[in-house]
């Protein structure tokens, strides 16, 4: 399957994979600003989330990359960019 670009509703169906959901916390509100740890997301779930990124999309993400981004727009747009830079991939 080739995708061309990450979007929220794929992140969120892989958030749900990667760690479910936490308690109180809507993933289908709107959830692009708000930081990975007030969605309950930590570290290890954000590193399997940019693992599944990279497998769909066929990139590579810099570990100082997924260490950096605090919101899912912020993660999208580094996704993305790599993306744009690396057309042949997936």
């Amino acid at each position: 399957m080739s995708v061309r670009e990450a979007t929220v509703d794929g992140l969120k169906q892989i958030l749900r994979q990667v760690a479910g959901e936490v308690d109180g916390v809507d993933l289908d509100g709107d959830i692009l600003d708000r930081t990975f740890e007030e969605l309950g997301y930590d570290s290890l779930a954000l590193l399997e989330t940019g693992a599944r990124l990279e497998r769909a999309l066929g990139i590579k993400l810099d570990d100082s990359t997924l260490n950096e981004v605090q919101t899912p727009r912020q993660l999208l747009a580094a996704v993305n960019e790599k993306r744009a830079t690396h057309p042949d991939a997936a």
